[in-house]
């Protein structure tokens, strides 16, 4: 019988295997298994670390965990916009809230509190609330600066500076009505024998109540103080500032006038970067949140900050600090310069207000010196590396000499300390970063105000001669 002839068209015939058709169908089987299974075994892994902790009763202690001590959580500050959110594509991690402000950059919320610090309804770091109304016979002391006057990573408001200064200046009213005779006597005597004595006693103190308030804001440089001053401070009359800062303004670049929310320009003027930070930054919190991961953090890995994260509270990176340094002389110069500019904007203020003014730079750890350091502090300034120790130094030296010259342009209105080196001797643990103190540092701080202060002649009680 007459077959027709079949044409190919240029396809060749392949005999069909079977079992290559196997071979290929299971070793892509594995493949399947293993992108199903790693979904499954990680909902199962946080389904049995969420049944374990919650069996330990370590629920509401892992749902509190941020990823760090707690302690250094509540420091933290985040960002809130208008409406009282946090500002996409920064950390919200934190629980000291604060909000743009265009006066100042930025201030702190008020009326909230953590278990080491609470802010007051004017956004102060103080227990009470401070009426723009001054009772009679209060003398009312503002403390202005960034995160080392307002005390970050102490455990309470009553470990800061503001509130033993507080304490020690009311103390000094109590022995003064307790003990009058070992004080200056408000008439001076005649005779000199008896007006030298006299002289050599300590002055007294104005009889009343003394608010020392805290209105330092974690962050700010003397171009932030200086607008808070001006805008925030002076409606409330005090009746002395003083100012402890220098540090932020050494990493702050001199392009920038004050510290700001960090990021925010760039954001308005990259949206996909932004968006794309947004995206980022929220996965990694998806994934930060789980009950594994928090719990192998808290219990297992235990992470600390690095140096760099707890003493410049406002980068929001982990580059070391020796980047945030000037790179050159003339930056350097630029800087200092800002910041004593800035300052000679306040004494004009506090001068013309006639409000006496006590400016000290604060201190730093390789000032801390060698004989009495810690181990702890040993360690800190190993972090900080060689490069960072050796160029510090030499931006304080600069930072002195901007501040003498404020002295010498306004030795009658202006008082400059320099804390820099103030523990060279100290005896006990004064840094627990570059720049934050521990509370036995922060009292020897207070002294030292204390004595500035009660050498003003407008706290004093004025005396006359007979």
């Amino acid at each position: 019988m007459f077959k027709p002839h079949r044409r190919s068209y240029g396809l060749s015939r392949i005999p069909y295997n079977s079992s290559s058709y196997n071979n290929k169908r299971r070793r892509r089987l594995p493949l399947l298994v293993i992108v199903i299974a790693i979904p499954l075994v990680l909902i199962l892994l946080e389904f049995l670390a969420t049944i374990l902790v919650g069996v330990a009763g370590k629920s509401a202690e892992l749902t509190a965990y941020e990823g760090e001590p707690a302690i250094v959580t509540a420091y933290n500050l985040k960002f809130l916009d208008s409406q009282k959110q946090p500002y996409d594509g920064l950390s919200n991690r934190g629980q000291l809230a604060a909000q743009r402000s265009i006066a100042v950059g930025y201030s702190l919320v008020g009326k909230q509190q953590s278990d080491f610090w609470r802010i007051n309804e004017q956004g102060f770091r103080d227990d009470q609330p401070v009426p723009l109304a001054k009772p009679k016979n209060e003398f009312r002391i503002f403390l202005l600066g960034g995160s080392t006057a307002f005390g970050q990573g102490n455990e309470s408001n009553q470990a800061t500076i503001a509130s033993k200064l507080e304490a020690r200046l009311n103390q000094r009213v109590v022995q003064q009505r307790k003990s009058p005779q070992k004080y200056r006597p408000t008439i001076l005597p005649f005779y000199k024998p008896d007006l030298v004595k006299a002289l050599a006693k300590p002055p007294r103190l104005r009889d009343g109540k003394y608010r020392v308030i805290n209105a330092a804001v974690p962050g700010y440089t003397s171009g932030n103080e200086l607008a808070q001053l001006a805008l925030k401070i002076m409606p409330y009359r005090p009746d002395a500032i003083l100012i402890l800062d220098g540090y932020a303004d050494l990493m702050l670049p001199s392009n920038q006038s004050e510290t700001n929310i960090p990021k925010t320009e760039a954001f308005l003027s990259s949206a996909p970067g932004h968006f794309w930070i947004y995206l980022t930054r929220k996965l990694n919190n998806l994934v930060a949140d789980t009950t594994v991961v928090k719990a192998t953090q808290k219990w297992l890995l235990k992470p600390e900050p690095s140096v760099s994260q707890q003493s410049l509270v406002m980068a929001d990176e982990t580059a070391p600090l020796e980047q945030h340094l000037a790179a050159e002389a003339s930056e350097l110069e630029k800087r200092t310069t800002r910041y004593r500019d800035y300052h000679r904007q306040i004494i004009r203020l506090t001068t013309g207000a006639r409000i006496p003014l006590v400016i000290a730079l604060q201190p730093e750890i390789t000032g801390r010196g060698t004989k009495q350091i810690s181990a702890q502090e040993q360690e800190i300034l190993k972090k900080l590396g060689s490069t960072y120790k050796q160029k510090i130094p030499e931006n304080y030296v600069k930072l002195a000499q901007v501040t003498e010259q404020l002295q010498q342009w306004f030795p009658k209105n202006v008082k400059v300390l320099n804390f820099y080196k103030l523990y060279q001797e100290f005896p006990n643990q004064a840094f627990f970063d570059a720049v934050h103190l521990t509370e036995v540092a922060n009292l020897e701080i207070s002294e030292r105000f204390y004595y500035a202060l009660s050498e003003l002649p407008k706290l004093q009680v004025p005396f006359q001669q007979r």
